[in-house]
């Protein structure tokens, strides 16, 4: 089988995409397992390459199957469009409208099928939404680009995958969100995505809403039973392994021994933060549910270095493993 080619899109200009990006594509890993292909503005990735002092020159090309894909190039459709002046650090419109061109094209290959994957470098929403693209992130374009009206995040590190049943609204709208069949669709995602990635028979485990799981009744309004245990009393009747409601303060703890493959959390903090104390450049970023194959890194724009050479490319590196692995196992 040949190597996929994984679509690259260079997010929010001002931020630290277009170094991380050049960081990871000067690695002689990346080019063993993918041809990696940007999306993105030249001029932004010329001026990366400069910061970060990797020995890539940048190869435009019109299309996926025109790429060198050889040691030393940097491949990229070029959309040319940040301004060469752009300030690192401070959100733009044409960094925001730049980002969301970027991933517009990117799903329109994928779509086509003309790049098995699609790995993110992060965007700025506020910059996003100045040029006028109202969404609260990539995992909401995707979904609208794709015509799919249910996604889920999972978040992968070596040590611990979480995917979530809500994510980027307040705690009082996720839990009046939650319901079995959202429990149930998003343990099945789980589930879906595992065994893509190779794994026969994976281990799922599903958080409470309340402290302990709700205690049997004595903390909360009886959410666990109304609202979750359903979702995995259907999910079992279908043969897949799932436990719970268990209670989170204990049950990342255990995910991280080993005893569970994935974590089911009920809101977006309760799975990040078990995450990102593991570390954030360990963290991966799966949009789980797209026709499509999309990774990312799990942190922002970091506005406060941008242009200074000092990102770290670690979470990019594991990002694009796993769009490898996402890719190439059917």
């Amino acid at each position: 089988m040949s190597q996929p080619i994984v679509a690259i899109t260079m997010g929010d200009a001002a931020g630290i995409g277009p170094e991380i990006i050049a960081k990871a594509l000067a690695s002689d890993e990346i080019r063993g397992i993918c041809r990696p292909l940007v999306i993105g503005d030249a001029k932004r990735l010329r001026q990366a390459i400069e910061i970060t002092s990797v020995p890539l020159t940048v190869n435009t090309v019109e299309q996926p199957e025109d790429g060198h894909y050889t040691a030393g190039i940097l491949d990229c459709i070029d959309l040319a469009c940040i301004p060469a002046d752009l300030t690192f650090g401070e959100i733009s419109v044409a960094a925001g409208d730049g980002a969301y061109r970027f991933i517009k094209k990117a799903t329109e290959f994928a779509v086509e099928k003309r790049v098995q994957a699609i790995c993110t470098a992060p965007l700025n929403k506020a910059a996003l939404h100045a040029a006028g693209h109202n969404y609260p992130g990539h995992t909401e374009i995707l979904a609208a680009l794709t015509g799919t009206e249910e996604v889920s995040m999972m978040l992968t590190t070596p040590k611990l995958r979480v995917i979530h049943v809500t994510t980027h609204i307040g705690l009082i709208d996720a839990v009046n969100k939650i319901e079995p069949g959202l429990v149930e669709r998003t343990i099945r995602r789980g589930d879906t995505a595992l065994r893509r990635a190779g794994l026969a028979r994976p281990r799922i485990a599903v958080c409470g809403i309340n402290p302990h799981a709700g205690e049997g009744g004595l903390f909360g309004y009886g959410e666990e039973e109304d609202k979750i245990v359903p979702g995995i009393t259907a999910a079992q009747a279908d043969d897949i392994d799932v436990d719970g409601p268990l209670p989170a303060d204990t049950l990342f703890y255990r995910a991280t021994r080993g005893d569970f493959d994935l974590v089911v959390a009920m809101y977006h903090d309760q799975g990040h933060g078990p995450v990102k104390v593991l570390g954030l450049e360990a963290g991966v970023n799966v949009t789980v549910g797209l026709p499509v194959i999309r990774t990312s890194v799990d942190h922002g724009t970091a506005f406060d270095i941008a242009g200074t050479g000092r990102a770290d490319a670690a979470s990019m590196l594991e990002a694009l493993h796993q769009a490898v692995t996402l890719a190439t196992v059917d």
